[in-house]
């Protein structure tokens, strides 16, 4: 009969690093260069955000820490938009301008009868 060995007590597992301490080791040794989570920071004042206060979302994923600062950013976003939507179409016209007053054009002048 063959006979397998039995499991270990409890007092001798705790010297056996068990896969979830492994995991927070780990995480925890991590090289903390990296980026910080994006919801760690307001996006406009880096206040930072948490202590179970509220967090304010704008265009998906981004944090505010009041409905202020969200404002600030949608106002510079419009303007940014709106500038931008301004000059394209100041290049539209102004290649459109050029196109019509080329100087390639042949212009006829005269008399014509008609019988």
């Amino acid at each position: 009969m063959t006979t397998f060995p039995s499991p270990p007590s409890p007092s001798s597992s705790s010297s056996i690093p068990s896969p979830r301490s492994s995991m927070f080791y780990y995480a925890g040794s991590e090289d903390h260069s990296e980026e910080p989570h994006f919801l760690q920071a307001c996006f406009l004042c880096r206040k930072p955000l948490g202590q179970n206060r509220d967090i304010f979302m704008y265009r998906g994923n981004t944090p505010f820490c009041s409905k202020e600062c969200r404002q600030e950013q949608i106002e510079i976003d419009e303007s940014k938009e709106k500038s931008w939507k301004l000059s394209s179409k100041r290049g539209v016209r102004q290649s459109e301008t050029n196109q019509n007053s080329t100087p390639n054009k042949a212009v006829r002048t005269g008399t014509v009868a008609v019988a």
